[in-house]
């Protein structure tokens, strides 16, 4: 068979050449360069050419098809430009009415000229009318289409029709024969992989346009399951990958880290200790770990990394851990410090603001292996820094990092072992699809100590009551924190899912200088509003100096307010801290909403998180509001956040290098542990299948889930 063959589409050779280029580039944007991408370029809906209804029988808002004579045309001016055509059949008369055409337009509808015209009717201010219908000129016999017609995702500047020929021959070209095994296809009642695409390419007017656009027909289910079953083999395949590639076994000799353990003023949970002792039997392979640790705010993963680099030192080894963000990399400088140079280790801070000298010098001494832990940022992985053995490398929030960035870290060591970490909890089925390359492991229990957290939502109207909230917790010795949103330049709300740290990443300098615009005009009202309390102010643009100075200051409760940017969403650690006031909190996403009322409650003090909103709320800030108020559980949050935003932001799927499911649905979790199953059976017992199955879904683009 010759159908995985990830064929060029010959059609594009048949333009001129520049018009080919240009065709190209707007086939490239969606993704369209093979035979393979054009038949799994799947519709979205579906519209009924195949049958002609009478004017008269037109009902508002239902699209249909309509064959009329245009009676006249004209240019009018009512008040802007537009173009204006009366048409009729025997049984009624309909207005078309375009706002924006072209002359070829207007020169098709003269008097006297019969079309096929497709749209939703509606009363307009002369009667009946569609607004820019779909429409041709057609012959007074010609014949209806035998199928309904598809409508496809496409880009600017490329028609439906376009789409429509060149998917028609890319599907004439194809051979579309079956991938998956006769039996498997037979027990799980799926139709084969032609006639499911034939069928849904091509559907016969008999076909409910209910059924098929709500993917329940059996052909969207055998996609479903395909697609489902291609990011599994992909997944599984990486992972027997890094297994069978050798890695430093690092068997460790136990004093340092029961040195650690006897040394802490507090005893690991259960989950701690369960979670840390899977980590120490994956150090000890001869094969790379990969693993994920996954737990709450406030779940105590940074003693488990701590252990994990105590083992790595014992082996001989080096261990490095990556923030993405200079305060939390110094959160965890300033805790791993504090917990490891008295067992006689030196521990390295290195970050892009360190003063040329003190960063070279840092650079020399673990270049020298006369550094084992390393603790930076993105600095970490730049090519001047190398390392003399590096065994472990640990990622913090490591979703915040673009896939080469992660890769970058681990490559500075041969084959090093790798620790990812994230306080995001994952659904069950969300790390069944996207992590299922990983070992993962969950911190599902908070310390002893951790009061419990108070939610409340509290209208932008009653702030002055906020305010002296403020005042009273913090005259009775508590702190609080008052955080600030992301605002738009046009001052419309934003799915704020991103730190500080993604803005500038991503380049949205503007909308970051807006969000310190607007923290420094809340410490200046909040300044005037609390004369007698302490007020502080930090956010991204900082220098490290100041903001460590800023912080330290606020650990010290020399500073009672902090007035903060969004920066302070993970890693603060100041257990006098008792409130929160989260300003704008429609604003934010759900995880980030979680992350950063995990800043209070680390105390013993009973804590409070307030959520200021606008109104009016939209309906996705009201339900994310309504789920962050009633839970404080991270994995019912987590779930939640994930059906309110779908995988691929949750996952920050573009950083992660991992293939976003366009058809699939994620809380279909039966054909998800399905695909799985089916997954593991093919690559053990008919792997030919399994590499097809690959290279007509995923084609050559495989090669970034090995990171």
């Amino acid at each position: 068979m010759h159908w995985s063959r990830r064929t060029p589409c010959s059609s594009l050779a048949e333009k001129p050449a520049a018009g080919a280029n240009t065709l190209a580039a707007r086939l490239a944007r969606l993704g369209l360069r093979t035979d393979a991408d054009f038949i799994l370029h799947l519709p979205l809906r579906y519209e009924d050419e195949t049958r002609i209804t009478a004017l008269r029988d037109a009902r508002p808002g239902i699209a249909a098809q309509f064959e009329v004579e245009v009676v006249d045309s004209e240019i009018a001016y009512r008040p802007r430009r537009q173009l204006l055509a009366r048409v009729r059949d025997s049984s009624g008369a309909l207005l078309l009415r375009f706002l924006n055409f072209y002359p070829s337009q207007q020169k098709v509808l003269h008097p006297g000229a019969r079309l096929r015209i497709f749209g939703e009717t509606h009363e307009g201010y002369l009667g009946a009318e569609i607004i820019h219908p779909r429409f041709r000129a057609v012959a007074a016999d010609e014949p209806l289409p035998e199928r309904l017609t598809p409508v496809y995702p496409t880009t600017a500047g490329l028609g439906q029709a376009t789409l429509r020929r060149l998917i028609g021959r890319a599907l004439e070209r194809a051979d579309l024969g079956d991938t998956l095994p006769p039996a498997l296809r037979r027990r799980l009642r799926l139709p084969e992989f032609a006639a499911a695409i034939q069928r849904l390419h091509t559907p016969p007017p008999e076909m409910s346009q209910a059924v098929l656009e709500s993917r329940e027909h059996p052909a969207w289910r055998r996609v479903q399951f395909d697609e489902l079953l291609a990011q599994q083999l992909s997944l599984r395949r990486a992972y027997s990958a890094r297994r069978a590639r050798g890695a430093p076994p690092l068997v460790p000799t136990t004093t340092l880290t029961a040195a650690l353990l006897e040394s802490l003023p507090f005893r690991l949970t259960a989950a701690q200790a369960s979670a840390w002792q899977e980590i120490a039997a994956d150090l000890k392979q001869p094969h790379p770990m990969q693993r994920l640790l996954q737990g709450d705010v406030g779940s105590g993963k940074t003693v488990v990394a701590a252990l994990a680099m105590l083992q790595a030192v014992e082996a001989g080894y080096q261990a490095a851990l990556m923030a993405p963000t200079e305060i939390l990399a110094e959160q965890h400088y300033r805790k791993l410090a504090a917990w490891l140079e008295p067992l006689g280790l030196e521990v390295a801070w290195l970050t892009g603001s360190l003063k040329k000298r003190d960063k070279d010098a840092a650079i020399a001494r673990v270049g020298a292996g006369e550094t084992p832990i390393v603790i930076g940022t993105h600095a970490l992985i730049e090519d001047k820094v190398g390392f003399a053995r590096l065994g472990l490398a640990i990622v913090d929030e490591q979703h915040r990092f673009g896939v080469r960035q992660r890769l970058a870290l681990k490559e500075k060591g041969l084959f090093a072992h790798q620790l990812a970490m994230s306080a995001t909890p994952i659904p069950r089925t969300l790390a069944m699809s996207y992590y299922a390359d990983l070992d993962v492991s969950v911190l599902d229990e908070l310390p002893p100590g951790r009061s419990p957290v108070t939610t409340k939502l509290v209208s932008e109207a009653r702030r002055e009551q906020v305010v002296a909230r403020v005042h009273e917790a913090c005259r009775g010795g508590r702190q609080a924190y008052w955080v600030c949103p992301l605002i738009e330049e046009n001052e419309v709300s934003v799915e704020a899912n991103e730190s500080e740290a993604n803005v500038k990443r991503s380049g949205r300098n503007q909308n970051a200088v807006l969000q310190l615009k607007t923290a420094e005009e809340t410490y200046a009202r909040l300044l005037a509003e609390l004369p007698d309390l302490r007020v502080g102010l930090v956010h991204g643009r900082l220098k490290t100096a100041e903001k460590a100075a800023v912080m330290a200051a606020f650990v010290r409760n020399e500073i009672q307010v902090l007035v903060a940017t969004t920066v302070i969403e993970v890693g603060v650690d100041v257990p006098n801290a008792s409130l929160m006031v989260i300003e704008h909190a429609e604003r934010f996403g759900l995880a980030q909403l979680h992350q950063l009322r995990g800043r209070v409650g680390r105390g013993v003090d009973a804590s409070t998180c307030i959520l200021l909103y606008a109104q009016p709320l939209g309906e996705l800030a009201r339900a994310r509001l309504k789920v962050i108020f009633e839970s404080t559980d991270g994995f019912a949050i987590a779930r939640e956040d994930l059906r309110l935003r779908g995988p691929g932001e949750f996952i920050g799927a573009r950083q992660s290098g991992l293939p976003l499911l366009r058809y699939a649905d994620l809380e279909d979790a039966a054909l998800v542990e399905q695909a799985r199953a089916a997954a593991e059976d093919m690559l053990r017992d008919q792997p030919q299948l399994a590499a097809a199955h690959l290279q007509r879904w995923l084609g050559g683009r495989e090669e970034l889930l090995k990171a």
